[in-house]
């Protein structure tokens, strides 16, 4: 006999699958185990005990056994047996009992206990056919697996714990039940409204609102974060389908299905279990009866265990049924967290349809608190806080303190990159005067950011940073550099137009005229203190709102990476700009445009397509031009009217296709720059000696034989580059340079260097750039000092 406990195997599926199993699900289990012991007991009976007993009929009637003989006919006396004497031996007798058996007993008493352990077998499998299909087991095994680990995280309490925390506190429960119409009037009243100023729900897109988190340690919160990367993962996968809900449904179909053919036939055959049978066979010639009467034994206890049977089939079916209805009932497809969302401060936490649905309304049928605990790990506000205490965790005070930097301008400067958000710990560097966040794609400026009170630049290279009203309001009256780096136009926060004290704008990303529809940097009118506007993009055209804010620029720097600007005529109206920066605009002529800008001091025109440069002899009304800059272009020759820039200081010609210097340059008198390295230069003209203010003078790449005694003239020349001409030997008179701090030499034809450098009292031996080998050709004692002088700054 099979030991009752080993029927648990039939019903026990993994104990994690258990939280899927509603209360119905588990009644109908245990149903079934009832119904594997009826099935067992009586297939244990039918095996043991005796299937049938037979005895033969010595009357009679109709093939029908009778108690005594009973004829019509007289006869002389009424024969009375005492008792029945047959002549059979054991194995007839066993040879009977089996015949009838096989022959005359109805199939449903002999195979009543095997019906039982097939249907309910089939039960047990339609219940848990979803936990081992392949196409389904493997999405519940992982679900449950997450489920359980998301119960059971220290992150779930906790932020289930602040929420609570948040419910006691009346500022944080009017704050998270405010309407949004309320959250917006409270913004209107910390940002300064204009009627010029794009609508205020622009700049909500934004602003959110603050709150506070706890602390998790390190290793907590990586688990966290990896379930949460599991959850995001694990609902994009199965939302895609309902396989799931589907083959629940129909194994759920097809158990009420086998309800109703099982009390169908079972009722109507329940009544040929019986315990008289009457057994008509063709044996005579070996047992020399034909007909028996027979008992079943174990019919009286099959017929009681066939009613009890029925009766929990009748229970399962109404289980079944009432499960089948519940499923087309409700919509199971879709799962909505409302209620959470009313009782937590998580209002994010979206709704779930498809499989992932499905399985969570299961779970509600075992205990809601699982799908409670569960949608912290949907909604974003809570990864956001759990980001949050991760950065804090990793990003120490003394770990930040040790990446600040001093850039070019000695400011002190703290560059992030590619992190999950602003750790708390940087508003603790109150000495802070320039952040960088570079590829942060979510990360939200908060309030404490008004410890820096030093703070005054900040980058935001690819981090659409969104910002609290509070933290608003603290850059808008310190803040003066922003540099924005982005692909798309609309990555741009649209709070930077608030900034009213911004004195300087960088944009770098796609400007074309293909996204001037988007009207994002309208905002730009709204700068009204803004001084510097750089554009690095690929424009076609400056675009309008560049000209209206440029009437108060004092600075414009266009770089278009390589694309041709070519409407350029609303430069006229920046009457006010004194730097104008023209890069890489494929420009073939000095626009026009430029001209009747007379506040200029600077232009530069790097990197475009320049050939002639005869517009020149217009500059010369711009009376306060004091530097040009037309490097890295085609210039092949320098007009003569470049004399009539008297004021000039500073030329940068370097990267050209000059052969000539024409003396005319040189009336510029109040030149201190003059670069004209990698163009084609044989010669450098007498008239250098004119330039008696020049300090740095460089000609390297170019092809020079001999240096004119008129450029030892130049008295306070500090920088002279020389390198990779074709110079076979230097005068004696670079003693006279006493200015001279750095001289380049290197790659030229020179066989030894004058000993006259050592008059140079400001030179040292840094300063020098030259071959080591053509460097030792000096003097003992010149070396020395140039060593000597460099080691002593003094």
């Amino acid at each position: 006999m099979i030991p009752i406990t080993e029927l648990r195997y039939f019903v026990d599926t993994q104990p994690a699958y258990r939280i899927l199993k509603p209360w119905w699900d588990v009644f109908t289990d245990y149903i079934s185990v009832v119904m594997l012991m009826i099935a067992v007991f009586g297939g244990t009976l039918q095996v043991t005990q005796d299937k049938m007993i037979c005895l033969p009929c010595k009357w009679v009637v109709n093939k029908t056994c009778r108690k005594y003989f009973n004829s019509t006919l007289t006869a002389p006396y009424l024969p009375e047996p005492k008792g029945i004497q047959y002549n059979l031996d054991r194995h007839q007798y066993n040879y009977v009992d089996a015949v009838c058996y096989e022959n005359k007993l109805h199939w449903f008493a002999k195979y009543f206990p095997y019906l039982v352990l097939l249907h309910t077998l089939i039960f047990l499998a339609c219940s848990n056919f979803w936990f081992k299909f392949p196409w389904t087991s493997s999405k519940l095994e992982h679900f449950v697996s997450i489920l359980l680990k998301c119960f059971d995280s220290p992150w779930t309490t906790r932020a289930l714990s602040e929420t609570v925390v948040e419910e006691s506190d009346p500022k944080a429960l009017g704050k998270m039940n405010g309407s949004l119409d309320k959250k917006a009037s409270c913004l209107s009243d910390d940002v300064e409204a204009s009627p010029m100023l794009p609508p205020m729900s622009r700049f909500e897109q934004g602003i959110v609102d603050h709150t506070e988190t706890g602390v998790l340690d390190k290793k907590e919160g990586e688990q966290a974060k990896a379930l949460f990367e599991k959850v995001k993962k694990f609902r994009v996968h199965v939302e895609e389908g309902d396989i799931v809900y589907r083959l629940y449904i129909r194994q759920t179909t097809v158990k009420v299905i086998k309800f109703i053919v099982i009390i169908c036939y079972t009722g109507f055959y329940v009544h040929n279990i019986q315990f008289h049978v009457d057994c008509s066979v063709d044996i005579e010639n070996l047992t020399g009866y034909q007909m028996y009467h027979c008992t079943h034994p174990l019919a009286t206890l099959f017929k009681i265990l066939a009613c009890f049977y029925i009766s929990l089939v009748v229970v399962y079916g109404i289980i079944c049924m009432y499960t089948l209805g519940w499923m087309l009932r409700r919509s199971l497809k879709k799962y909505s967290f409302e209620s959470i969302r009313e009782e937590s401060s998580y209002s994010d936490i979206p709704d779930v349809k498809n499989d992932f649905a499905f399985m969570l309304h299961m779970i509600d049928q075992y205990d809601p608190l699982y799908s409670k605990r569960f949608a912290v790990f949907l909604s974003e506000v809570s990864e956001n806080k759990l980001r949050q205490l991760n950065l804090n965790n990793e990003w120490t005070l003394d770990k930040l303190r040790q990446r600040i930097t001093k850039n070019s301008q000695e400011k002190l400067e703290l560059h992030l990159f590619m992190l999950g958000g602003i750790p708390d710990t940087v508003f603790d560097l109150v000495e802070l005067e320039v952040l960088k966040l570079e590829l942060i794609p979510d990360v939200t400026i908060p309030p404490i950011i008004a410890q820096l009170t030093n703070l005054r630049e900040m980058w935001l290279y690819h981090t659409p940073a969104r910002i609290e009203a509070p933290a608003l309001a603290f850059l808008r009256e310190n803040l003066k550099t922003l540099h924005i780096k982005f692909t798309d136009i609309k990555e741009i926060p649209l709070w930077i137009y608030s900034l009213k004290n911004l004195c300087e704008l960088h944009l770098t990303g796609n400007l074309s005229a293909d996204n001037n529809r988007y009207i994002v940097i309208d905002g730009l009118r709204e700068l009204k203190r803004l001084k510097i506007l750089r554009l690095k993009s690929n424009l076609t055209k400056l675009p309008q709102v560049v000209t209206d804010v440029g009437v108060h620029l004092l600075k414009l720097s266009v770089n278009n990476e390589g694309t041709k600007l070519m409407v350029l005529n609303s430069l006229k109206k920046m009457v006010n700009l004194s730097e104008l920066e023209l890069v890489r605009c494929d420009l073939e002529r000095i626009p026009h445009s430029i001209f009747s800008l007379h506040n200029l001091q600077e232009i530069d025109l790097k990197d475009n397509n320049l050939k002639t440069i005869e517009e020149i002899i217009s500059f010369q009304h711009l009376h306060r031009l004091v530097c040009l800059k037309l490097w890295y272009n085609q210039i092949a020759y320098i007009p003569i009217q470049i004399g009539t820039l008297t004021n000039l200081e500073r030329l940068y010609l370097n990267r050209n296709k000059i052969e000539k210097i024409p003396s005319q340059l040189f009336f510029c008198r109040k030149l201190r720059f003059l670069d004209l390295s990698h163009n084609n230069l044989t010669c450098i003209p007498a008239d250098i000696g004119f330039l008696q203010n020049l300090q740095h003078f460089a000609v390297t790449s170019n092809r020079i034989e001999t240096l004119p005694p008129e450029l030892f003239q130049c008295k306070k020349m500090r920088t002279l580059n020389l390198g990779n001409n074709y110079l076979q030997a230097l005068p004696s008179r670079f003693g006279e340079l006493t200015s001279l701090v750095q001289l380049e030499l290197r790659g030229n034809r020179l066989e030894g260097l004058p000993v006259e450098l050592g008059e140079c009292h400001l030179l040292r031996r840094s300063g020098i750039i030259v071959e080591e080998g053509l460097f030792n050709t000096l003097p003992t004692e010149v070396k020395e000092k140039l060593w000597r002088t460099d080691k002593d700054p003094s």
